[in-house]
């Protein structure tokens, strides 16, 4: 195994540090300060290459979740929290903040529970924490604790139509129908945030899909198209509205312009799929 680039430049340190020991002369000392110079701009270049490799490491787990798609649920809203804002402070609640929200950003959402939980330990009550906390919660699928922090962030912030959509998002998958609609309703009244419109209408199509109105669903699925048209899953679900409401036609129509959308998108080639299984004589499924 490698030597740590940390460790060598650890020892630099240590190195520099022996130099300042025994510089006595003027000259000594000209010598440590042009070393310790250039050492500080050596690591500052590390840092900036490290932000970048980070950021592409980001690329590369945007890919994964490409190719590892679930197609057999609906998917959690996409987080693109806004990166936090980090600032010096006492307490050092910010750079666990900063932290769980790196990590929920590359998938490990047992990391950024842990890290901002210690962010409320240092901060308790610290708004920013709590809403990612409620993120990372429910993309770990603990809805129970994520409905309590979100509770807590709608009671400091009942316009915060993210945390709004993700209530409805997770009474959808509790089947709590009548709060659903409620909170998704909510964030498509206030209207102050194009994602949270996008899944609120979207989430309230699968509501109504799941209790079988059919129309109602696919007014909400036609207008989440036309909000988001790059949401295929959109089509998707359209196409089982007009299916199961008996228009089998138009169903097959969508999922074909569902495919034409993004066909390399999981869930464009599932429309695709729709069309060849219907083609069999099959049924699509109900869930």
């Amino acid at each position: 195994m490698s030597e740590s680039p940390i460790a060598k430049l650890r020892a630099e340190y240590d190195a520099i540090a022996r130099q300042l020991d025994v510089a006595t002369g003027g000259a000594e000392r000209e010598a440590a300060k042009r070393e310790i110079i250039g050492y500080f701009k050596r690591v500052d270049g590390y840092l900036g290459d490290l932000t970048q490799l980070k950021d592409d490491i980001r690329q590369l787990v945007e890919r994964y979740k490409q190719l590892t798609a679930d197609t057999k649920q609906a998917a959690a809203p996409e987080f693109t929290g806004t990166r936090p804002v980090v600032h010096a402070d006492h307490i050092g609640a910010s750079t666990f903040i900063e932290k769980g929200w790196s990590l929920i950003s590359l998938g490990d959402h047992t990391g950024s529970i842990q890290a901002l939980h210690r962010a409320l330990q240092l901060a308790p009550g610290e708004t920013q924490a709590e809403s990612l906390l409620g993120w990372a919660q429910m993309l770990h699928e603990d809805y129970d604790d994520a409905l309590q922090t979100f509770s807590k962030v709608l009671m400091k912030e009942p316009a915060n139509s993210l945390a709004r959509i993700n209530v409805g998002y997770i009474c959808l998958k509790k089947r709590i129908f009548g709060e659903a609609i409620e909170h998704l309703s909510k964030a498509i009244r206030l209207d102050n945030d194009k994602k949270a419109t996008l899944y609120a209408h979207f989430y309230l199509g699968l509501v109504y899909l799941q209790r079988e109105m059919f129309e109602d669903a696919e007014t909400f699925f036609q207008k989440t198209i036309k909000l988001g048209p790059n949401l295929i899953e959109a089509y998707y679900e359209l196409g089982r509205s007009y299916w199961f409401a008996g228009d089998q036609a138009q169903a097959k129509v969508t999922w074909q312009d569902g495919f034409k959308a993004n066909k390399f998108n999981p869930w464009g080639k599932k429309c695709g799929e729709m069309v060849e299984l219907v083609a069999r004589g099959e049924e699509p499924p109900r869930d």
